[in-house]
């Protein structure tokens, strides 16, 4: 096989790969479910300043825990603060911190696992044992001592995400690269003297990176969890920015009287949740090859 053959190889794996997506993800119900999930909720937290009633950290002491009325749709809570508009500015903050968090983890993780399973060897020895001490510790409780260490806030969450995410995407790359790498499109590339890098970049990355973004899907529930987690805990989004972990923690104190203070933020959590595993489901289906 030339290098023109194998470019043409690639490409036409690419190309029937979107087509195939294009004419099959609306005739895919997990998919199209997700996406009418996740859709909404990033509608409503993107356009927050619209359609938000008041402001999400001001106060009304006169009118603290108020039930649900036309003035306040989902009511008050203790500092007589309305809890719609905090939904909806907590969605903004918890789904931006959720999706950026899983990005350097991405890329990361599928340059060192390229790298490890292309080249072998000392580099791949390397790799490997890193990732085995990271993932020697449980995940969340790794993270939630990161947080603690290094203190509270976005930057940090983001530090101690990427820190740890990354072993699970540099995992699949490389497992997918010690197979690629024996095709003959890619023994064609180097018999042709084509540099590694345009070997990895322009033949590799493309033919194994679906599994790593179908994986991304269930990551971002995965650190959404996490960063609800955190400002349960009181080591995420610091108040009064609002925060789905943080509304839920200040409504348990009144969960008996006025349940959805932390009820309806949980609600949130697990829609987003579900909406996000939908399109990782139908992400799976759509690009296995038929």
């Amino acid at each position: 096989m030339s290098v023109a053959a194998a470019d043409a190889f690639v490409e036409a794996e690419l190309t029937e790969r979107r087509h195939g997506f294009r004419s099959r993800w609306y005739r895919t119900p997990a998919f199209v479910a997700g996406i009418v999930i996740v859709g909404t909720v990033l509608g409503l937290a993107i356009l927050a300043p619209v359609i938000a009633p008041y402001d999400p950290t001001k106060q009304d002491l006169q009118n603290i825990l108020q039930n649900p009325s036309g003035k306040h749709w989902l009511g008050t809570d203790q500092l007589g603060r309305d809890v719609w508009s905090r939904m909806l500015y907590a969605a903004r903050i918890d789904l931006r911190v959720g999706f950026l968090a899983v990005l350097l983890p991405f890329l990361i993780g599928t340059t060192l696992g390229a790298i490890a399973g292309y080249y072998g060897r000392f580099g791949d020895t390397i790799i490997s044992r890193l990732a085995e001490i990271v993932v020697a510790f449980p995940f969340y409780v790794l993270v939630i001592a990161m947080v603690f260490v290094l203190g509270p806030g976005t930057r940090n969450i983001y530090l101690a995400v990427t820190a740890v995410g990354w072993v699970s995407y540099m995992r699949i790359i490389r497992g997918e690269v010690l197979v690629q790498k024996r095709q003959e499109y890619t023994l064609a590339a180097q018999a042709a003297g084509l540099s590694n890098a345009r070997i990895i970049i322009r033949h590799l990355i493309p033919n194994v990176i679906t599994q790593a973004i179908v994986f991304a899907m269930s990551d971002i529930v995965l650190d959404i969890l996490l960063i609800v987690t955190l400002g349960y805990l009181g080591l995420g989004i610091q108040p009064p920015t609002p925060d789905w972990g943080t509304m839920i923690a200040d409504g348990q104190t009144f969960l008996t009287v006025k349940w959805q203070l932390s009820t309806i933020p949980g609600m949130a959590v697990v829609i987003t949740g579900l909406g996000l595993s939908l399109i990782g489901d139908g992400l799976a289906d759509l690009l296995r090859p038929e």
